[in-house]
């Protein structure tokens, strides 16, 4: 990709129901920021911008279940999970939300534009409706039995054993996923889009995108066999209300939750822009066709972004079949790219928080390190194919290639650079070893570039660890510090030079690991000597200004990410000072759990087994007959040196149970 083009990066937004797990963010959170860093570092313009969706039937359950209003579960877990985003790096430009006043004008600005064009109509239709609430269940909140397969766990919108688009009333056996009920279908008036308007756009613009992931363009291809209108509203009393006369003030009307969280990445690039003081700085990267949008989520949203928002676009710019003029924004850009994960189960088990099968994302960081997890998703996580999470490997990748690997050739190379001169040394007279490690550190930047910007995420962080596994071979090889002890000059200067190698290596993938791992980039940048910030974080502010449904303020993300840093080698400074370095990695003991959760509580729980295989031995004994108190000693390694003691209460405490 030539510098300067921009590059808008539009991540799937997150129910506002509860906190996030980590199957979400290695979906849509750790590959969008990785993506959206090297763009930035390789000179591209970038917005990153996504929120969290606010509407629907989730938020109403979970109001629900913790017996307060829509508005305060919107509110809380707004919060919530733009913290845990924060603490885990994500460098969204704007990370807002869909309950905003601007996000509310430009979702009825798309549905009057897709009505003006004729590819919005009424229609009549069976909707389907909890018989103990009342509430309108949403497609995807029934299960049943797929009428063309038989996959027994089939949804009311798809099914995803086989990969057709279902409606709930296809379904044999339809049950609600909330509570089990068979739901109840009644006559309903709702507004659909006209899909079928869009079969040959949509043809010719799936065709012509060879650039996909293949798992994601033969799916998205698939489902053109099988378009159908499709409802963009509902009996709800929480959503946009549709802006058309008889309808805006009725309670009960809302626009569908997914029609209105797509439109999320529009109405998100048009807040950044009001907020950045030039309204129409949003354009260049939605109109023209000079811009590139990518758009990142799970496989379970494909249907939306390959298909229904294409269609969307297409009938608001008037680029279907029934032609038609754009509205007022304008002609709109389609994806560029539909940039989809797989699942990251547990167990052989889809994470899911009603399901009991979940680590949160804030668990996870109170334990360990951001870099580690994103390190973990990165090299580890479902790109092309559903990945099991195991305590296990992701002890072992951290430890062993983290802070065995990379960490322990920062360490060495600036450790011994500090001891032994004090500063970056200058190098004398390279060998062939010297120029061959020099020369494919500088090739790796090509390589790993350009499986970044084709989202080719593992092959390009396995490259730059390779490129780790050679310095380290290197090191190992020279034996710098067999040098330092010799009067000779030439021994001097050789292990000068060897050194002032590592540690420019070590610069080099510092650079190229940055968007993997800023947390600690930064921190190796500094050791390094270097000065200003390297690889910015994202920041929470608070805007003061009044939400859609009443929220007296809200809080963005947001940030400054132009920091300097580029995508090459610099060449080090010779004579920059050097000081000891500190671990840039924490090694994990194997006293990690795997996780469970309830309703209630989650809870870790200690494996049978360590990394290498060595039994545990859990022991434990009273304190004293009759006494509430018992001591728990950890699990312990037969032979291993006895850990520190702690007192488990009758009333557990973390990390052996936490209560939400």
């Amino acid at each position: 990709m030539s510098e300067s083009t921009n590059v808008l990066t539009a991540v799937a937004w997150p129910y506002a129901s509860g906190p996030r797990h980590i199957g979400h963010v290695a979906g849509f959170g750790v590959p969008s920021d990785v993506f959206s860093r090297y763009q930035r570092m390789a000179g591209n313009r970038v917005l990153m911008v996504s929120g969290t969706d606010e509407h629907g039937t989730p938020i109403l359950v979970a109001a629900d279940r913790e017996g307060a209003p829509p508005r305060e579960i919107a509110d809380r877990y707004n919060r919530v999970i733009a913290e845990d985003l924060r603490a885990l790096g994500l460098s969204y430009d704007l990370f807002t939300r869909t309950t905003t006043k601007n996000h509310y004008a430009v979702v009825q600005d798309l549905f009057l534009g897709l009505l003006r064009n004729g590819y919005v109509c009424p229609q009549t239709t069976l909707g389907a409706i909890s018989p103990s609430t009342g509430r309108t269940l949403p497609d995807r909140y029934i299960e049943g039995t797929c009428p063309i397969c038989g996959y027994d766990g089939a949804r009311g919108d798809q099914c995803d054993n086989c990969g057709n688009q279902l409606d709930p009333t296809d379904l044999i056996n339809p049950r609600s996923r909330i509570n089990g009920e068979t739901p109840k279908f009644v006559e309903e008036e709702h507004f659909f889009l006209d899909l079928p308007a869009f079969a040959d756009a949509l043809g010719s613009y799936l065709q012509s995108r060879t650039n996909w992931r293949p798992n994601v363009l033969k799916f998205s291809l698939n489902l053109l066999d099988d378009l159908r209108p499709r409802a963009i509203s509902r009996d709800l009393d929480w959503g946009v209300p549709v802006p058309l006369d008889g309808w805006r003030d009725r309670p009960d009307k809302k626009l569908y939750v997914w029609f209105d969280a797509v439109v999320g990445y529009l109405s998100a690039s048009v807040e950044w822009a009001a907020r950045t003081g030039d309204p129409d700085a949003w354009r260049p990267f939605w109109q023209g066709g000079n811009a590139k949008a990518y758009y990142f989520m799970g496989k379970d949203n494909i249907v939306f972004h390959a298909e229904i928002w294409p269609a969307m676009l297409l009938g608001y710019s008037g680029q279907g079949a029934r032609d038609g003029q754009p509205g007022p924004l304008g002609t709109l850009d389609l994806p560029w790219e539909v940039v989809s994960s797989e699942y990251l189960t547990m167990e052989g088990k889809k994470f899911s928080s009603s399901r009991s099968v979940v680590i949160y994302v804030r668990d996870f960081l109170a334990r360990y390190d951001p870099d580690a997890l994103r390190y973990y998703l990165a090299v580890a996580g479902p790109e092309t194919q559903d990945t099991d999470f195991t305590w296990a490997e992701f002890l072992r990748r951290n430890n062993d290639e983290l802070v065995a690997g990379w960490g322990n050739l920062v360490n060495r190379s600036v450790s011994m650079a500090a001891r032994n001169v004090g500063a970056i040394p200058a190098a004398t007279g390279l060998t062939d070893a010297d120029a061959a490690l020099l020369a494919s550190s500088r090739a790796a930047f090509g390589t790993v570039g350009d499986l970044l910007g084709r989202s080719r995420q593992k092959a390009a962080i396995g490259a730059a660890m390779r490129v780790v596994a050679e310095a380290n071979k290197y090191l190992s090889d020279q034996a710098p510090w067999k040098l330092r002890e010799s009067a000779a000059a030439e021994d001097r200067d050789r292990m000068h030079t060897i050194l002032h190698v590592a540690l420019q290596v070590v610069d080099d993938a510092k650079t190229l690991l940055t968007p993997f791992l800023p947390h600690s980039s930064a921190r190796v940048h500094g050791l390094l000597g270097g000065s200003g910030e390297w690889a910015a974080l994202p920041r929470l502010e608070e805007i003061g200004a009044e939400t859609a449904v009443g929220s007296p303020s809200y809080g963005v993300l947001t940030g400054d990410y132009d920091t300097g840093a580029r995508w090459e080698s610099v060449p080090l400074q010779v004579g920059r000072p050097l000081a000891p370095p500190t671990p840039v990695f924490r090694k994990s003991r194997c006293r990690s759990r795997s996780w469970t959760a309830t309703a209630t509580s989650t809870r870790w729980e200690c494996p049978r087994r360590t990394t290498s295989g060595r039994r545990w031995r859990p022991r434990r004994r009273s304190v004293s007959a009759g006494s509430s108190r018992s001591v728990t000693r950890w699990p312990r390694r037969v032979g291993a040196r006895r850990p520190r003691r702690r007192i488990r209460t009758s009333t557990p405490r973390w990390p052996y149970t936490r209560t939400r």
